[in-house]
């Protein structure tokens, strides 16, 4: 009984919280039924930033760089024409001299050479005698001739005298065979002057042949001693030199090594696409072809300038084309030219310019005609044949070009995109045609596209 009074009033009390609790539901209920729906906002497209560059024509002077090395123009390998001994050198005769034209550089012993020359003189003055002789002797053997034709005719007619007395027993047998001896002996006499004068044109040419071996030993003797001077063919920089006083020396033999200073010469190693567009249209031709001096000038007439870097140091001629090598680079497929620096010494400058020596590594820039009204883009901007531009209403598009030629920093587009247009420069990633842009002129990329296309950079 006790615990039954205990819990009726817990139940009541359980009971008191009901109310509170079901006027806490009706209050939350009535509240979301009179709140107000939520307002449905519109939905708005974002844009993305992007580089642009407002396409305007420019004069373009088109490039093509290469690298050699520095050589001379022609190289003098000076060897020992005869054997002997040296009797004297030019005091100069050091690697590194300078040598002016004609300048006797080295002597070499001619008196075994000069001994052969007053030998064969020798023998030269006698065959003129002996050429004099036979042509006295040719005049006397035709004297003697006509006399002894004479006698031959008159002891024929004696012959012809007695044999008529012989007939009528006048003359004896003895004096008639006589006579017979007398005019064999005499037309004997006859012939042998004939046989004599018949082989004088022989003995004739027999000594002009000696006489003309002679003379031509005489020349080569001449030959020698002059070979046993040596000059300097132009004026040159000595290169290696192998020579000492005294020295005997053997015919073949090396003794030094000179170098025109009248000329460098640059084999430079150009990409086939990059040469050209410096050619003028109208004189492409094929270039895996050899191409004759004729042309050579005409084809490749355009500006040739020749640097050489050293760190922070840098120096610079102007060069020419002379020829262009007979083959392409089978590994690389890029053409040699040859380039020439004419007189490298004399446009040294002390402090400020070398004069460009053999072994300098060079760069070779060609420059090609200007090309005015051309159309540049970076090479950033071209992604496999096509590139992004903007629309009136700065959307995305998608642009398909042709490029004319490519050069280190740009491209030159042929077809495609016209003045005014603005190009897309950055990365649009992802590219999505027609997309929403915020588009950002890049002046320095504009600026650094003109600076460019006039050949004002060089490569680094």
């Amino acid at each position: 009984m006790n615990r039954m009074r205990w819990k009726l009033p817990a139940l009541s009390r359980r009971w008191l919280l009901l109310p509170p609790v079901l006027l806490g539901i009706g209050v939350a209920a009535s509240l979301i039924a009179l709140r107000e729906p939520p307002r449905r906002q519109p939905e708005r497209e974002t844009s993305r930033a992007v580089r642009v560059i407002r396409i305007e024509p420019v004069e373009v002077i088109p490039r093509a760089f290469g690298y050699g090395t520095a050589e001379p123009g022609q190289v003098w390998r000076a060897v020992a024409e005869v054997r002997g001994r040296v009797v004297e050198v030019h005091p100069q005769l050091r690697a590194g001299a300078m040598i002016e034209t004609g300048t006797v550089l080295l002597r070499i012993d001619p008196a075994e050479y000069e001994l052969a020359v007053a030998q064969f003189e020798a023998d030269i003055a006698r065959l003129d005698a002996q050429r004099e002789e036979l042509a006295v002797r040719e005049a006397n053997d035709r004297d003697s001739l006509e006399i002894e034709q004479a006698s031959l005719e008159l002891a024929e007619s004696e012959l012809q005298r007695l044999e008529s007395l012989a007939d009528r027993n006048v003359v004896s047998t003895t004096e008639l065979d006589q006579q017979r001896r007398t005019v064999l002996t005499q037309r004997q006499n006859v012939q042998r002057l004939q046989n004599a004068l018949k082989l004088a044109p022989q003995q004739r040419n027999s000594l002009a042949a000696e006489l003309a071996f002679k003379q031509a030993g005489l020349a080569q003797a001449e030959l020698d001693v002059a070979k046993t001077v040596l000059r300097a063919p132009f004026t040159c920089r000595l290169g290696e030199v192998q020579i000492q006083p005294e020295q005997f020396l053997a015919a073949g033999q090396f003794l030094f090594e000179a170098h025109d200073t009248s000329s460098a010469e640059i084999e430079a190693r150009i990409p086939l696409d990059q040469l050209r567009p410096l050619i003028d249209p109208r004189h492409r031709v094929s270039l895996e072809v050899t191409l004759d001096a004729e042309n050579i000038q005409e084809l490749f007439n355009f500006q040739v300038i020749v640097r050489y870097r050293s760190g922070d140091f840098q120096a610079q001629w102007n060069g020419r084309v002379v020829r262009m090598r007979e083959q392409l680079d089978p590994r690389t497929r890029t053409a040699a030219l040859v380039v020439a620096v004419d007189k490298p010494y004399e446009q040294a400058i002390p402090g400020q310019r070398p004069p460009l020596m053999q072994g300098m590594y060079c760069e070779v820039e060609l420059r090609g005609g200007p090309r005015p009204g051309c159309i540049v883009i970076p090479r950033s901007a071209l992604h496999e044949g096509h590139v992004f531009v903007l629309d009136s209403d700065r959307r995305l598009r998608r642009r398909q070009v042709e490029i004319s030629f490519t050069q280190a920093g740009f491209a030159c587009v042929e077809k495609g995109l016209g003045e005014g247009e603005l190009l897309v420069v950055s990365d649009p990633a992802p590219a999505i045609e027609g997309m929403l842009t915020e588009p950002v002129l890049d002046e320095p990329t504009r600026q650094q596209l003109e600076v460019q296309a006039g050949g004002e950079e060089l490569p680094r």
